[in-house]
């Protein structure tokens, strides 16, 4: 599948690549896909998704890994930089008619040795549960298509819930549904709960209780993605439409908005402590939005097409005195928060608190994120302090932050703040001339709607802040006939999602929603390197390696530095052409 790296053509697959940590390597044993290895033909083909769950088993080789080609789902173990793959033997696999699978994730919180909860989200609308380990599908939801008859672009489930989980469709609504609870044989009729800028919440009339509990319509066009923040509290989502929008989940609250250059935003992610979301999209840029301040504070240039994921990298994400130091606690904390990402928050929270409790100790942050695009491109990103804090003297930005997870706090359960102080001495870079703004305050708790009594949350709901909602009366399309790169060929799928045109770009080009490109610093990646033939789909950092699988169906791992000695001889059978069915 690839070359040796080293090489200097522009069209040569890269296996390896070097940052301040060290040299990262592609493992060619540790490469999943399906189990004749042969390339799938990806052309007009739901993109290539892969999620992980630990079993929590006593062998030591709890990962499990999920991942769709085409019509096909493979279910196999996991052995990471350990030990060769063994494709001969998924532990499930299933093939699907009419439809295909688009998306999926699985449940945590009752993960075990003899069981696991996996949700799928199909092309045609409906979403499946099923359990892998046991070979069983316990149930199926929107199965008449009567909720949505459209594509499914994100499922997840809620965290800190067994049983609700949150469904996004390409029609741009978003649905929360209870396993427990049953679809009903006819279409929902909605009653509407809460309305604000461009986004409506409805609740489902009926008798009885059944699903969906919720229904959110977002903006307009797709929604393509959302994500939970660490502490679980609050939900970004992203759309077609190119905006960003950060709600508060339990209040259904708008905390900010965010405009992309252009063109619709494909992928959205949090920061391990909740105070920075990096969003990427069809303008061909990664572009980092703060929670506290509610306005975009960089954005990276180094794609040459559209960026299809963004994620941070909390193992490498780190804080530094007078020599750098990572986040990091014991193995047991490590295991808990490569499959928990809202725990890495509390422990990144715990950590920064301890170094800030000394105000003369001099401490400083950096945020590893990275991103792939259809370009077939690896990036990775380093955000420093002088450009989280530009022109801020140490005690000012020790000030602004305090105040800022005083009002709201992004993250973390524990009610601790966390500080991230600012620089000394950065290199001159062009800065962002817009000053933050106080935080929305919010509260609210997860119960009101974990435990399905969606009525005792009413109550609480409040108006929109008006100071969030300035700058905002204006939303646009996209024109799908620029790009800062060359688009894909192989991207034709997206081209059904054309949305109306509202109003012109230049409403809200050069206002805190879309600052002007000079007017906030831009970002270079550390490193840029084709790793594919196709296009990327998928970017998980986990503690000893990195994921990353391309539109062909292959899983690729990339051992990270000082990890790949680990790697055993292979062991597998030379023809693994053997199918479980």
């Amino acid at each position: 599948m690839a070359t040796e790296g080293g090489g200097k053509e522009m069209n040569e697959i890269k296996t390896q690549f070097t940052t301040r940590e060290g040299l990262y390597k592609l493992l060619p044993h540790s490469e999943y896909s399906r189990p004749n290895r042969v390339p799938f033909n990806s052309q007009g083909s739901n993109p290539v998704r892969v999620s992980f769950v630990n079993l929590n088993d006593q062998s030591g080789n709890g990962d499990r890994l999920c991942f769709n080609v085409g019509r096909e789902l493979y279910f196999y173990i996991y052995k990471g930089v350990r030990k060769a793959a063994d494709l001969s033997k998924p532990i499930d696999k299933r093939i699907y008619k009419g439809t295909q699978p688009t998306c999926h994730d699985f449940s945590h919180l009752t993960a075990t040795a003899e069981s696991v909860s996996l949700l799928v989200g199909f092309s045609a609308g409906q979403v499946q549960l099923i359990d892998p380990i046991k070979k069983e599908t316990s149930k199926l939801f929107n199965e008449e298509r009567l909720i949505d008859k459209s594509r499914v672009t994100c499922v997840k489930w809620v965290p800190g819930s067994e049983s609700l989980f949150l469904v996004a469709h390409s029609s741009g609504n978003m649905y929360l549904y209870n396993v427990e609870h049953a679809c009903g044989t006819t279409a929902p009729h909605y009653q509407l709960l809460k309305q604000g800028e461009s986004f409506a919440v409805h609740t489902c009339k009926s008798k009885s209780t059944r699903n969906p509990l919720l229904k959110w319509t977002v903006g307009e066009g797709a929604l393509n993605e959302f994500a939970f923040s660490p502490d679980g509290k609050f939900l970004a989502c992203v759309s077609q439409d190119g905006f960003l929008r950060v709600f508060n989940f339990d209040s259904v609250e708008l905390h900010g908005t965010m405009k992309s250059y252009f063109g619709g935003l494909l992928c959205v992610c949090w920061s391990p402590d909740g105070k920075y979301i990096v969003t990427g999209g069809e303008d061909d840029l990664v572009t980092v939005w703060s929670f506290g301040d509610c306005r975009v504070i960089a954005r990276g240039h180094g794609h040459k097409s559209w960026v299809s994921v963004v994620a941070f990298d909390p193992y490498t994400t780190s804080v530094e005195e007078s020599d750098p130091m990572e986040f990091s606690g014991s193995d047991e904390d490590f295991q808990d928060l490569l499959h928990f990402g809202r725990d890495r928050a509390n422990s990144t929270q715990s950590r920064l608190s301890k170094r800030n409790s000394t105000e003369s100790r001099p401490v400083s942050v950096t945020y590893r994120f990275g991103s792939v695009g259809q370009d077939t491109q690896l990036c990775l990103w380093d955000l420093t302090e002088d450009i989280l804090f530009p022109h801020q003297p140490l005690s000012r930005a020790r000030t602004h932050t305090n105040v800022m997870n005083a009002t709201s706090p992004p993250a973390g359960s524990t009610g601790n703040s966390v500080t991230t102080p600012g620089n000394s001495a950065p290199p001159p870079l062009p800065r962002s001339n817009s000053l933050p703004h106080s935080a929305v305050s919010s509260t609210g708790s997860k119960g009101s709607i974990a435990d399905g009594a969606i009525a005792s949350g009413v109550s609480k709901f409040a108006t929109l802040s008006l100071h969030d909602r300035k700058d905002r009366h204006h939303e646009k399309d996209h024109k799908r006939n620029h790009s800062m790169g060359h688009i894909s060929s192989k991207s034709s799928d997206k081209l059904n999602l054309v949305t109306k045109t509202k109003t012109d770009p230049a409403k809200t080009l050069g206002t805190p929603l879309c600052p002007r490109m000079e007017d906030v610093p831009l970002l270079e990646p550390l490193i840029c390197k084709k790793i594919a033939h196709e296009r990327l789909t998928v970017l998980i950092f986990l503690e000893d390696c990195i994921v990353t699988a391309c539109q062909e169906g292959f899983i690729c791992t990339w051992g990270r530095p000082g990890k790949v000695g680990l790697m055993s001889a292979p062991n597998q059978a030379s023809s693994p052409g053997g199918t479980v069915v």
